[in-house]
């Protein structure tokens, strides 16, 4: 596999590599690492960050500023999609990927179903940057590179600190480490600081969160209206389902933010053994056993009521 990919790329002249809408840090990690190593390993090829806007708190990463979708004008010999479990997933609904030449995939969501010509899914790797790791010649990661991996590691693995960190997730970073990254900057800055208005929705959507199904599911709201109300954005609302998930015997979290008028965006996120991507891949999302989303359309409460009742089936 590793042979056909960068074959793949070897091949081509143009790449451009991107992630799913709404960039995390393990989208961002991937899409910056790969773009840096292929510029490096590669200088004559173009090479393209075909991705929304990447949060600003994300900004210390090289190729940062490379996130430029408009740049492309026509198609690409190659696409590497990462951390995106589906084609309609990409800021762009696949419009990009589905005019290039040749096509990858590399993944670590249990939901990928394999759409690229080269298909590399990991489910039990701890992130897309763990995946990533394991294509690139280790002498060519410098102290960027390993700054993009390292902190896609850190923000899918809560800090080391979900199931989904094992011990091959634990030797990678300690390469990595190996290579003088700035661990406070990635660890404390990207993932633990929250501004203050940051803090205040974040207390307020626990503070109206609501306990269901005898005690077994919480779940919060922030409406359109209340996010104007504090002046936030959708990316200001990072870390609220990780926090309603640490509720003491909760099997489920569920965060609901709303996108616009008539669409919400569903953060799911599990304890024990309750697997919360079967609810997501019914709404037409997807993710991880413990960790998943998907999109709402229509009317909010008839959604939630048929979210709900799917939620407890899974219980």
């Amino acid at each position: 596999m590793k042979n056909d990919i960068f074959n793949a790329i070897e091949m081509s002249d143009t790449i451009a590599v991107g992630g799913h809408v709404r960039p995390d840090g393990d989208c961002a990690g991937a899409c910056l690492a790969v773009y840096q190593y292929i510029r490096k390993v590669y200088p004559d090829k173009k090479v393209y960050v075909y991705s929304d806007k990447i949060p600003e708190v994300f900004s210390y990463i090289k190729g940062y500023e490379a996130a430029k979708p408009d740049e492309i004008t026509e198609p690409v010999d190659l696409f590497i999609s990462l951390d995106c479990s589906s084609v309609d997933r990409h800021c762009d609904q696949g419009k990009c990927f589905n005019s290039a030449k040749h096509t990858v995939n590399i993944d670590h969501h249990i939901s990928n179903n394999g759409f690229a010509q080269i298909n590399l899914v990991e489910p039990k790797a701890s992130s897309t940057c763990e995946v990533v790791f394991g294509l690139f010649d280790e002498s060519v990661i410098d102290s960027d590179i390993a700054t993009a991996l390292y902190t896609g590691i850190v923000h899918d693995t809560g800090v080391f600190t979900y199931s989904n960190t094992s011990r091959k997730t634990m030797e990678t970073a300690g390469f990595l480490l190996e290579k003088d990254i700035d661990t406070d900057k990635i660890i404390d800055e990207s993932f633990y600081e929250k501004t203050y208005k940051q803090n205040l929705i974040l207390g307020r959507c626990i503070l109206e969160s609501r306990l269901i199904l005898d005690g077994k599911v919480i779940v919060s709201v922030a409406t359109e209206e209340l996010m104007k109300e504090y002046d936030v954005t959708a990316q200001d609302l990072e870390g609220i389902v990780n926090q309603l998930r640490l509720t003491k015997g909760v099997k489920a979290a569920v965060f609901v933010y709303q996108l616009k008028e008539n669409e919400y965006k569903v953060s799911l996120r599990a304890n024990g053994s309750t697997d919360v991507s079967k609810v997501a891949v019914s709404f037409g999302g997807g993710g991880h056993v413990k960790a998943a989303g998907c999109t709402l359309y229509g009317d909010l409460c008839g959604q939630m009521e048929k979210l709900i009742s799917r939620i407890g089936v899974i219980l």
